[in-house]
């Protein structure tokens, strides 16, 4: 018996105009640079950054003036909506971290595409008889990639090797690194682990020419978080980045590039420790240094929590849990500028597992220490995931190509519209977009 999203599947080939259709439009290469802000690029000159193949597109492409987000600001939800178009509500990955309150997962992330509930380019473009190639982008593992290099890493020991050798597209990775030598480490998200996985991206270019690849860059995001946006350590990391950008964009002569980023950055300088708050009001129960049982439990979000009730149907729990964060919210030390009920969070397009999303404001982000006091200093100088109507996160959309009708500032444009825009670049069809493509 076929699933929903079978039949959306087949429902999508018959409405591609046909693979002979789709081999005329030119091969379509999409980069994201994590954390990439779009005044790094606009207002490069008076920031004093050296960007000149990014800034290649303001002057032969189009670009957004800032991309609006979605609920929550962070990678993984980012990503997947830039690839399918729709919230997170919809497509199911809505936070970074599986929600995992006694840690059996082992600080597992949301890897794998089996939990993306809708079509994404991926499939539009196999759709429209065209090869892809994948190069780190997130929720890859398992992915409708002919040539797939997936992110994912479990403790940085030398055996994730063999789970990224394992998770790739069978003799993908022997083939290249016979040539190139190791493959990046997965948890390696410095900007050294960006230059060699642009090797491997360059080098699968020209060996598998796909009509559609993407490539994932994380080294500004790990930056910005170690020493905070705008900084002489970001600047560099930037600058490195776009010359990696202009060895992409020579390796894919006449394709048609488009840039994205998930989110925008704050400073920050406060740590709110939401775990101690609920162990203290007798929400987590520890056995030790591990949670031994839970009524309701903060799932960390960065800038913001989701907030998860045991039992969503129990009325004492609710209230109790309605009192704390009420008390949490007035206490002017935390920085909490709202905390959105279940019905707002679904309205937003988060996630529907969420009694309740805190938000913090920038500045501020949801501490990781349950013995440390509510407010404490960051551990980190630079933060996501703050509410999408934040104007420090907006995010990026940069595209040029031949025959592109798209032409100069975009203005402020919605994340959802980027995935139908990429599909009908390529001659290809995404119909479960939320949103119309841009024009």
């Amino acid at each position: 018996m076929m699933r929903v999203r079978d039949w959306v599947l087949a429902a999508l080939a018959l409405v591609i105009a046909g693979p002979a259709a789709a081999r005329a439009a030119p091969p379509l290469l999409l980069i994201s640079i994590d954390g990439l802000r779009p005044a790094d690029v606009l207002d490069a000159d008076a920031r004093g950054l050296k960007v000149p193949n990014l800034r290649r597109f303001l002057k032969v492409g189009a670009y957004a003036h800032g991309v609006t987000g979605v609920l929550p600001t962070l990678t993984y939800p980012s990503h997947t909506t830039l690839i399918t178009g729709v919230s997170p509500l919809r497509h199911g990955i809505v936070n970074n971290l599986t929600f995992d309150p006694m840690a059996i997962n082992q600080v597992g992330w949301y890897w794998y595409a089996a939990d993306i509930r809708v079509p994404t380019l991926w499939d539009a473009a196999h759709a429209a008889g065209l090869r892809v190639a994948n190069v780190h982008w997130p929720v890859s593992v398992g992915a409708p990639i002919d040539d797939n290099l997936p992110q994912i890493w479990r403790t940085g020991h030398d055996d994730d090797r063999k789970l990224v050798r394992a998770l790739s597209t069978p003799k993908l990775l022997e083939g290249l690194e016979r040539e190139l030598g190791p493959y990046v480490q997965g948890i390696d998200e410095s900007v050294e682990g960006d230059a060699g996985r642009t090797r491997f991206a360059v080098r699968l270019m020209a060996e598998r020419r796909p009509g559609f690849m993407t490539a994932y860059l994380t080294g500004l995001d790990h930056v910005q978080h170690q020493f905070g946006p705008d900084t002489p350590e970001a600047h560099d990391a930037l600058e490195r980045i776009d010359a990696m950008v202009g060895t992409l964009i020579a390796a894919a002569p006449g394709a048609t590039i488009a840039v994205v980023s998930d989110h925008g950055f704050a400073r920050i300088d406060s740590d709110v420790n939401l775990f101690g708050a609920f162990i203290r009001a007798g929400l987590i129960t520890l056995d030790g240094a591990k949670v031994k049982s839970w009524d309701a439990v903060p799932w960390f979000g960065r800038g913001s929590a989701a907030v998860v009730l045991a039992r969503r149907d129990d009325a004492a729990l609710r209230a109790r849990v309605t009192a704390l964060l009420g008390t949490l919210k007035a206490n002017p030390a935390t920085h909490i500028t709202a905390v959105i009920d279940h019905d707002e969070v679904v309205r937003r397009g988060g996630g529907a597992a969420a009694d309740w999303v805190i938000e913090f404001a920038p500045g501020t982000e949801m501490g990781r220490d349950p013995t440390a006091p509510l407010v404490a200093p960051a551990s980190l100088k630079g933060m996501h995931g703050y509410d999408p109507s934040v104007p420090e996160m907006r995010s990026s959309f940069f595209i040029m190509g031949p025959g592109l009708k798209l032409h100069g500032d975009l203005g402020e444009i919605d994340m959802r519209r980027i995935a139908p825009t990429l599909a009908q670049v390529m001659g290809a069809a995404l119909p479960t977009a939320e949103l119309p493509p841009l024009r």
